[in-house]
């Protein structure tokens, strides 16, 4: 795998991160195990999209990073981000513009 694109993911989930913290989205206590679980796409039974990003997504791609494990390829994370976030109206567009990064990052590492 292209070391640029471990370098621009990693920085794009550092992004991630601090926009999560800067609208007040981060949490501190983690869901239960079961929440975590849900076999549903971004456990949307259990969890809100913010806590899927911070409890599931965030930390997977790290561990496939630091394990230097293919990433996905395929990935669509903006159209459910657009939805979940719409409530914040004009405050989410960085956190869009960092969602719409990770998708575009690794959907092209291929081509």
């Amino acid at each position: 795998m292209i070391k640029t694109v471990l370098q621009n993911i990693t920085t794009l989930l550092e992004a991630l991160t601090r926009e999560l913290i800067s609208l007040h989205l981060w949490q501190v206590k983690t869901p239960s195990v079961a929440e975590l679980t849900s076999r549903a796409p971004f456990c949307c039974d259990t969890l809100a999209f913010e806590q899927w990003l911070q409890f599931i997504f965030i930390p997977k791609l790290t561990l496939m990073i630091t394990e230097q494990q293919t990433l996905p390829s395929t990935i669509a994370l903006t159209p459910m981000a657009e939805e979940a976030f719409k409530h914040l109206a004009s405050n989410n567009e960085a956190l869009l513009e960092v969602i719409l990064k990770i998708d575009h990052t690794l959907t092209m590492q291929g081509k």
